[in-house]
């Protein structure tokens, strides 16, 4: 049995005498015109020598190489470009890994303490009032983990929707009131007249949590959420997991809701456009209601239904428009209702919301529809695999639809 340890054994191969054992004849195929010629039946001298600093030439290139390259992250944590006028655009933040509030109104810039070590307060934000910001970019803070509140200018006029996406730490986003574009309420981001919903932040529940009083820590120190096991728990999930539309939306922009930790959401009549991705992820929602009101109702803290109007279980009458991935992977919901007013349904717009559990399908495991099958197959717009869809031997299945469908009763 071979005894030689792992170890030994990779140290005694490496001190071997290396050879290249190349016949005399050969030798000239190995000659380049300017090189030296080969070792030809000779051992390399020092060779684990020549190793060892090879390797730590290595690693001393890779290490300044990783220094510049955090340096180049650090300087370049905010890129603008030139608008004209004095006005900048937004286009990239990158965070420093330890920022969690920053204006978007002038150009900001990031200084070093050179002499303190601690990464959380070794730098200040150094504003440029020469540089006035009106415009976000999409993707501008793309993926962010740390960024937890955005403070939007005065000046800033136009925000696209999709420059907060996969923010995972984002729990609100603020507007200057003189701001004559947008709002916000209660740190959700709208359009001035609150015609458009543009973004709810993703982790806008924890928020909502210290401000309700649900604040809670496991015994690591890691935020928990309530359990139906909790004593508080329905107070808790009217205050945090419900989130009540303003009745003036006519539209939720596209990913303005995606990973939503929402359970319950209400919809006002009147909203016409659920746009792509909008509630894409949004895995914990359970119930999409819609609520009928005859005044303006922009209170997004849910207290009771009666305070709504008359409350039913469905996409709301009105509605013609539903974006691709709307709802794509919210397995936690059962029931959908189509009203006949719809007339566009795109790709995968209900994707993966069905699934298999001790070989019973749950989820949205059936859809229903207000219009007739020929209504509903002349008039709408289908993209592919709106409809969801389920393992099936070696197949997709489609789940059924229920067409001249009767919308719910509620509970």
């Amino acid at each position: 049995m071979n005894n030689v340890s792992k170890k030994n054994k990779a140290k005694y191969k490496a001190e071997e005498p290396v050879v290249l054992d190349i016949p005399e004849e050969e030798i000239w195929t190995y000659q380049v015109e300017g090189l030296a010629p080969p070792h030809i039946n000779k051992t390399y001298k020092n060779y684990t020598l020549k190793k060892v600093l090879l390797a730590l030439i290595i690693i001393v290139a890779v290490s300044i190489s990783c220094y510049f390259s955090i340096r180049t992250v650090q300087k370049e944590t905010f890129e603008y470009s030139d608008k004209g006028g004095g006005t900048y655009e937004l286009t990239k933040f990158s965070n420093t890994g330890y920022i969690t509030e920053m204006s978007v109104d002038t150009a900001l810039s990031v200084s070093y303490d050179e002499e303190n070590g601690d990464p959380n307060t070794n730098f200040t934000l150094v504003s440029d009032d020469s540089k006035k910001i009106t415009s976000i970019k999409e993707y501008a803070f793309n993926c962010d983990e740390r960024l937890q509140v955005v403070y939007i200018g005065a000046d800033v006029t136009e925000i696209d929707g999709r420059s907060f996406y996969s923010c995972w730490a984002l729990e609100c986003i603020y507007v200057d009131e003189n701001n004559p574009n947008y709002c916000d309420i209660d740190g959700v981001l709208y359009n001035k007249d609150k015609t458009e919903l543009i973004c709810y932040p993703i982790n806008h529940d924890e928020y909502l949590c210290e401000k309700y009083g649900f604040t809670q820590y496991d015994e690591n120190g890691n935020w928990a959420e309530l359990t139906p096991e909790d004593e508080d728990f329905e107070q808790y999930k009217k205050d945090v997991l419900t989130y009540v539309v303003p009745s003036t939306v006519t539209k939720i922009n596209e990913l303005a809701m995606n990973y939503a930790y929402l359970a319950d959401l209400y919809l006002p009549e009147g909203l016409k456009t659920i746009e792509t991705l909008a509630l894409f992820k949004s895995t914990r929602l359970e119930n999409v209601y819609t609520y009928k009101t005859d005044k303006a109702y922009e209170d997004t803290h849910f207290t009771s239904r009666d305070a709504l109007g008359e409350v039913y279980l469905s996409l709301p009458e009105g509605l013609e428009y539903i974006g691709s991935d709307a709802f794509s992977y919210n397995q936690a919901m059962s029931y959908v209702y189509i009203p006949s007013t719809v007339t566009y349904v795109g790709h995968h717009a209900f994707w993966d919301t069905v699934y298999k559990e001790d070989k019973a399908l749950k989820g949205i495991t059936e859809i229903n529809i207000a219009a007739d099958e020929d209504s509903f197959s002349d008039n709408v717009h289908k993209g592919d695999q709106w409809c969801p869809e389920y393992d099936y031997l070696l197949f997709k299945k489609k789940v059924p639809v229920n067409y001249s469908a009767q919308r719910a009763s509620m509970e």
